[in-house]
């Protein structure tokens, strides 16, 4: 059986934008890694995060997910205002946004299911059958709905990093935020893994991804976010 379409749950404003930064300051242990950030993504728009190894683009993204403090400038993400955000509110904000690291950041000793109901818990759900048709139909859009019993071990690097971008899929967020999502993966997997990101945002799902793989943004145009020198430069593939 196929990839199945996500149902869309959450109505999105068209008009407004999903992330809102201006003059921001993105701190790492109190080092200022960039410097006066003045940007916006609307709904349905692929950004490419581009720059050099510790050029503050994971640091960006920590940013955008509340990981890192917002301490100087407006940020709102998903009508969500950064300065505000604390480790004791921070679901709300993840709860509006999906989020794909390179390293999948699966549980190991729990199966895929548990995985993805460990998410849902995390993010309040609480009707045990709504979460059993979530589960299935997140699945079902990455192509795995009968892999749910398995261990993460027991699936390819690229199956775990589309059970990754299932979780990321749990809540329909209009927002996907991805770190290096295909580093860790071979090439025809790659391609897979940037085909099923790169339908997102036809979804009017907004996908903002870090990477170094400039083939694919030559296949596949979108803006780019360059950061370089300490600064974030707004440009279009």
């Amino acid at each position: 059986m196929g990839r199945q379409p996500l149902p869309t749950r959450l109505n999105v404003d068209q008009g407004a934008p999903l992330i809102q930064l201006s003059g921001v300051d993105v701190r790492h242990h109190e080092h200022v890694v960039l410097s006066d950030i003045h940007l916006e993504v609307r709904p349905g728009e692929l950004v490419y995060l581009v720059g050099r190894t510790g050029s503050g683009k994971s640091s960006l993204l920590r940013t955008l997910y509340g990981d890192l403090s917002l301490s100087s400038g407006h940020g709102q993400v998903c009508d969500v205002d950064l300065k505000k955000v604390t480790p004791r509110n921070v679901h709300v904000l993840r709860r509006k946004l999906g989020m794909v690291f390179q390293d999948f950041g699966l549980l190991e000793d729990r199966s895929v299911d548990d995985n993805l109901l460990f998410a849902l818990n995390a993010t309040g759900w609480t009707d045990s059958q709504a979460k059993r048709r979530r589960i299935d139909e997140v699945l079902a859009a990455v192509g795995l709905e009968h892999k749910g019993y398995k261990l993460p071990h027991e699936l390819s690097g690229g199956e775990q990093q589309r059970v990754a971008i299932a979780r990321a899929l749990l809540n329909d967020p209009p927002l996907l935020l991805a770190d290096e999502p295909t580093g860790n993966l071979d090439p025809d997997t790659t391609e897979d893994i940037l085909n099923l990101l790169h339908a997102l945002p036809g979804q009017s799902k907004s996908l903002v991804m870090a990477t170094h793989d400039w083939a694919s943004m030559d296949q596949r145009p979108g803006r780019v976010w360059r950061c370089q020198d300490g600064v974030v430069h707004d440009e279009h593939a």
